[in-house]
């Protein structure tokens, strides 16, 4: 028995190779589905089972294109009432791989279909060696279940039910393989070790010494940090089954003058490039989310799923990468990339804008100077409350879409985050709907907070 994890950074993702000697299952796989197939060929199985725990809320699946390429079988919460091939799984079902026999508890809470494999490698024992539990229970933390509007307590009571009355039974040394890491929001505070055991998150997991179901319930349901718009989207992806990769549009190279012929305003002009370089010299009305910062939480979060996008990268390898990024998190219509970037677009004489960017320095001087300037922190509430900068008002990033329209066009803005990435997306949000005297704080709070230390 062999398990290997695939982290994906930025989705804060993983997924698993579980092989015998000959056969293998994926568990959870991410859209981009390449890896798992080499990887089985290196190690010399066949990809035969391809286990989902739940309905994906943060990405879209790889199980549909992995089953097409490899014949392999999907197994999914039987619950889930998926519409594609598969075989529906329920509480006390039992399969076989090689000496591995995998059984399944229904485990919902983060999800209302959920359930978790549980694993016994009959070569050495039969007691349970590992459990993959998707989203139920995190290292140094558990699944959120406010994800479901107006279900939230009812989810928080099956959540609680799934760890103590469940997951937790199982023995100390069983190994714990989780969907998520730090970094993802289908938690709320993940550790950053990325396999735990039973016994080691009894005893250290700060949710699970919470004891009392109504005290669980509250902790779970009161602020709690929000959720990007392409979660519910997701969901009914994976539910239905994605478009397979090879039936997406491709993503063509564009020279500038066919780049700007497509570009119109039911076109999304996505500027990956970073935010300082961004600032410089961009295409009008493009929303710029920084290549380096969390592109496809951003992306799910801020780009209508049924706009076309045109892409402009620092160069054609990352506007490809750009393009399987945006497709993990559902974003299927990408057309174009700008071919030779704003050095070409310029050259043609095409219209540029920019945002300026200030130091904290300059910050300070404005502030003193001018009283016809509004700082506005784009961070989430909760980092916004712990630390921010006086007379700052917290309006998180994602909702300018909406709240661009409290904002007076006469006044001057001056936008932070933590480091520039999340305030250089508002920028350009504000920027598209006609608020012009706005500003991005570069470097963000760790400047200013390494200025005042």
């Amino acid at each position: 028995m062999l398990v290997k994890q695939y982290f994906v950074e930025d989705l804060a993702h993983s997924s698993y190779i579980l092989a015998g000697d000959e056969t293998c299952a994926i568990i959870d796989p991410r859209r981009d589905i390449q890896l798992y197939i080499d990887e089985a060929k290196k190690l010399g199985v066949e990809i035969t089972h391809i286990l989902e725990t739940h309905l994906h809320a943060d990405f879209v699946s790889g199980h549909i294109d992995l089953a097409k390429e490899t014949d392999a079988t999907i197994y999914m919460p039987e619950s889930a009432n998926s519409s594609f091939e598969h075989i529906g799984l329920k509480e006390g079902d039992k399969f076989k791989i090689e000496d591995m026999e995998i059984s399944i508890l229904e485990t919902p809470g983060h999800t209302p279909e959920h359930i978790s494999y549980l694993v016994k490698d009959l070569s050495r024992g039969d007691e349970p060696v590992s459990v993959f539990c998707g989203d139920t229970l995190f290292i140094g933390d558990v699944g959120r279940p406010d994800l479901f509007p107006g279900r939230a307590e009812e989810l928080a009571k099956k959540l609680f039910n799934s760890l103590h009355n469940k997951l937790l039974k199982l023995p100390d040394f069983c190994e714990v393989y989780p969907a998520h890491g730090a970094g993802s929001l289908c938690g709320r505070a993940m550790g950053a070790k990325r396999t735990s055991t039973i016994g080691y998150e009894k005893k250290y997991n700060e949710v699970l010494q919470i004891k009392d179901k109504n005290e669980f319930i509250k902790e779970l349901t009161v602020d709690m940090p929000p959720a990007p718009d392409h979660f519910s989207r997701c969901s009914a992806i994976n539910a239905k089954g994605p478009t397979s990769f090879e039936d997406l549009p491709e993503m063509k190279i564009m020279p500038a003058e066919e780049f700007n012929n497509a570009y119109d305003n039911d076109v999304i002009v996505l500027d990956v490039r970073a935010y300082d370089a961004f600032g410089g010299q961009f295409i009008p009305k493009s929303l710029n989310i920084d290549f380096g910062g969390n592109l496809p939480t951003f992306a799910g979060w801020v780009i209508p799923p049924d706009k076309d996008i045109l892409i402009v990268a620092e160069n054609e390898e990352q506007a490809k990468e750009t393009a399987i990024i945006l497709r993990r998190v559902g974003l299927d219509n990408i057309i174009g990339y700008l071919e030779g970037g704003l050095y070409q677009w310029s050259n043609n004489a095409y219209d540029v804008d920019h945002i300026k960017q200030i130091s904290v320095n300059n910050l300070k001087v404005l502030l003193e100077e001018n009283d016809n300037i509004q700082l506005i922190d784009v961070r989430a509430p909760g980092e916004y409350a712990e630390n921010h900068i006086h007379n700052a008002i917290n309006i998180p990033a994602p909702d300018l879409r909406n709240k661009y329209k409290l904002l007076n066009e006469n006044k001057e803005y001056v936008l932070t985050c933590n480091s520039g990435h999340r305030s250089s997306l508002a920028a350009s949000i504000i920027k598209q709907n006609g608020i012009y005297n706005v500003s991005n704080l570069a470097g963000g709070m760790i400047a200013f907070n390494k200025k005042n230390s």
